[in-house]
């Protein structure tokens, strides 16, 4: 079975910076695509960011460009979100995404996974 647990989630004032994780289990996940979308109440579900197998391609939205950082661990099944300079408009659910089938650059411009956890709420107060 599948689970993809966030972490790392929580309020933080405009301008500041959070990382999220992301602990994968019941997958090859050196094999998978993983991702970040994130959906605020009301709104779509967004793409944030992805990367490839190995770490070398990274995608991000055009909103998150310059301030957000993906990056995997895979002998820790593990993927991480640095994100800086947040904003309002930031506040979301953040969740994670895997694909065993899908690149990195196809779930990008797709937006779509096998996978997914629960998410983690972050909250920029401005």
């Amino acid at each position: 079975q599948v689970q993809l647990v966030e972490s790392g989630g929580g309020l933080v004032q405009a301008g500041g910076s959070l990382t999220l994780s992301c602990a994968a289990s019941g997958l090859t996940f050196s094999r998978n695509a993983m991702g970040w979308f994130r959906q605020a109440p009301g709104k779509e579900r967004e793409f944030v960011s992805s990367i490839s197998w190995s770490g070398e391609r990274t995608f991000y939205a055009d909103s998150v460009k310059g301030r957000f950082t993906i990056s995997r661990d895979n002998a820790k099944n593990m993927v991480y979100l640095q994100m800086n300079s947040l904003a309002p408009e930031d506040t979301a659910n953040y969740y994670c995404a895997a694909s065993p089938t899908l690149a990195a650059y196809v779930m990008s411009v797709t937006g779509r996974y096998e996978y997914r956890g629960q998410g983690t709420q972050v909250t920029v107060s401005s």
